[in-house]
């Protein structure tokens, strides 16, 4: 794995003011990815948007570990919804269109 797409936990954390233990309670819950490479733990670039949210929700906010778990799971459903929503609306849009094809016929 490249050390191009890692961020080093302890960057993130001074950076956004936040507690080491903070991050490490997320991994704890299985809310984010932690890589360790030689005793130095790593965070990947593309989950950091969803890391920063969850920090926002902690410290801002004031939801509770239980609480920022609960909400990722359901941004997470809601994501997985919306997609199959989209997939749904094309089909009916690729119905439709046969419909009005055979009525022309």
């Amino acid at each position: 794995m490249s050390l191009n797409n890692l961020v080093p936990v302890h960057h993130f954390c001074l950076y956004h003011q936040v507690e080491f233990s903070f991050i490490d309670s997320l991994h704890e819950y299985g809310l984010i990815k932690m890589i360790v490479i030689k005793d130095n733990k790593y965070l990947l670039q593309e989950d950091l948007r969803e890391i920063e949210k969850m920090v926002h929700f902690y410290y801002e906010l004031g939801i509770n570990l239980e609480g920022i778990e609960v909400i990722s799971n359901l941004l997470i459903q809601n994501a997985s919804l919306q997609r199959e929503l989209d997939i749904v609306r094309k089909k009916l849009i690729l119905f439709e269109n046969d419909e009005v094809e055979e009525q022309l016929i």
